[in-house]
């Protein structure tokens, strides 16, 4: 069958597309857009099947290369869409489009839904706010081979069309749910990971504890940080420690620190990766 070509900027399929920047419509659709060449074939790498590809060739930055995704997304039953540089531009949500939006299924799942191994590297986001911030943790999770995310109490939803865009894509590598702090501490106890905390207000450094079992490391929001409900569920409270003025490092920086001082140790200790 041949592709669908578009040409009109105000087509009814691409301001369908121009919906689910909406969180209401992704909720309610189920749906999520993945935009970008390299965000696309990350995802498609760790398994995800697109439910239509919107394409256009005047944007492409190598077409020779890059419409091998078209044509294997074509081979795989996947709708495929021509679209005109114009109308490309005007659906597209970000500046200088490469030529790709790819309409998926929704990452939205429960903690309860999550599968995880007996040594467990975990990674818990209360209420962070920035989808950037979340997306720079998926990434760090993503080259740590963190086993899960999770957003407790989420502020933003993990279809956010920045969230995808700063996490490169590892939104669909790395698996990810969202739930209440409650529930997600419950998953927690039941699967015996122990739960490590940032926060300033403990002089237990980050490096002090052993990581090398099933453990979560949990960072708060931006402006408060974690909720006493996290911080008293904690095994270890742990701090960064900070020599210069600032009294705060930005949140995804922080869980990187502390992400990594558990890929040190776990390297130390053999601990073997679930990648």
């Amino acid at each position: 069958m041949a592709d669908l070509i578009i040409t009109s900027p105000s087509n009814p399929r691409l301001k369908s597309l121009a919906g689910l920047r909406r969180r209401r419509t992704r909720e309610e659709t189920g749906q999520t857009l993945i935009e970008g060449y390299e965000e696309l074939t990350l995802a498609l790498g760790a398994g995800v099947r697109p439910e239509a590809l919107y394409y256009c060739p005047e944007l492409m930055l190598d077409a020779p290369t890059q419409t091998r995704v078209v044509e294997q997304a074509r081979r795989d039953g996947v709708e495929t869409v021509q679209v005109s540089r114009t109308a490309f531009e005007r659906a597209a949500y970000r500046e200088g489009p490469d030529g790709f939006i790819a309409v998926v299924p929704s990452v939205v799942r429960a903690c309860a839904e999550l599968t995880v191994g007996p040594s467990a590297l975990t990674v818990l986001c209360q209420a962070v706010e920035k989808p950037g911030n979340l997306g720079a943790m998926l990434r760090t999770a993503d080259a740590a081979g963190a086993e899960a995310v999770v957003a407790a109490d989420p502020v933003t939803d993990w279809g956010n069309p920045n969230l995808v865009r700063a996490s490169k894509g590892t939104v669909f590598s790395v698996p990810v749910a969202s739930d209440s702090t409650a529930d997600t501490l419950a998953w927690l106890d039941t699967n015996g990971i122990a739960l490590i905390a940032t926060t300033p207000d403990t002089d237990l450094l980050h490096t002090e504890v052993d990581y090398t079992g099933a453990v979560a490391i949990a960072v708060g929001a931006e402006k408060y940080g974690l909720t006493d409900e996290v911080l008293d569920h904690a095994a270890h409270k742990v701090r960064i420690p900070m020599v210069g003025k600032a009294n705060s490092l930005n949140v995804a920086t922080s869980a990187a620190i502390v992400i990594y001082e558990a890929v040190r140790q776990r390297g130390a200790s053999g601990t073997p990766s679930p990648h």
